[in-house]
């Protein structure tokens, strides 16, 4: 049974960000560039509007998810700064930082906390949909939960990242248990990638191989 990611609360977001945008700073990103949870030692709310995003484990930078629409981050750090995950921009991005304690002002007189709890359950059904692709699963089942993940980003994010970079960095699998998987699928027709390595289809994956 294919795994099947949680539905984002596209209206929740929308309420925040609408609520968040008048006490919003404008923030300068360069691509690459890693975003910490603090601004001159006070706590932040991150709103990603435009670009691309992705959320890396601190300790060991692995690539949790990446992120193409509007959203919200920081509310969970807000309340428990652990500072376990950060930010980072793939590409130019438009993101803008929030004050966490004049954030939670906010929420308060609003009445935005169901808005945000409704955030925060995404993100935590988020991590176990992605702990379901990648722990204790067969290299090969990891591989690909990773390509029928792939497959479904817009073809120009795909010309940019080729298929052992965005396992990769999503798995720390091994190179060569990747690329002998790799060829093996394409060697039966079940997969297509252009030169560099760059996903181009992907037929019916078989469930073993």
């Amino acid at each position: 049974m294919p795994l099947v990611p949680p539905v984002r609360p596209e209206h929740c977001i929308a309420r925040l960000t609408e609520a968040l945008l008048p006490i919003a700073e404008d923030m300068k990103v360069m691509p690459r560039k890693r975003i910490m949870w603090t601004h001159k030692g006070r706590e932040q709310l991150y709103l990603f509007l435009q670009g691309e995003l992705s959320i890396l484990r601190a300790p060991d930078g692995l690539l949790i998810v990446t992120v193409y629409e509007p959203h919200l981050f920081g509310i969970a750090e807000m309340i428990q700064p652990t500072h376990g995950h950060i930010l980072r921009a793939e590409t130019e991005s438009t993101i803008l930082r929030i004050d966490a304690q004049q954030a939670m002002t906010l929420f308060r007189e609003q009445n935005l906390w169901e808005e945000a709890a409704s955030l925060l359950s995404y993100h935590t059904a988020y991590l176990f949909y992605r702990d379901a692709l990648v722990v204790q699963q067969r290299t090969y089942s990891v591989i690909r939960n990773h390509l029928q993940e792939m497959i479904l980003l817009p073809e120009e994010t795909r010309m940019r990242t080729s298929i052992l970079d965005y396992i990769q960095e999503r798995t720390h699998l091994s190179r060569s248990s990747i690329l002998n998987v790799l060829s093996a699928l394409k060697s039966g027709n079940y997969i297509a990638f252009k030169r560099g390595g760059y996903l181009t289809d992907v037929n019916k994956l078989p469930e073993r191989f």
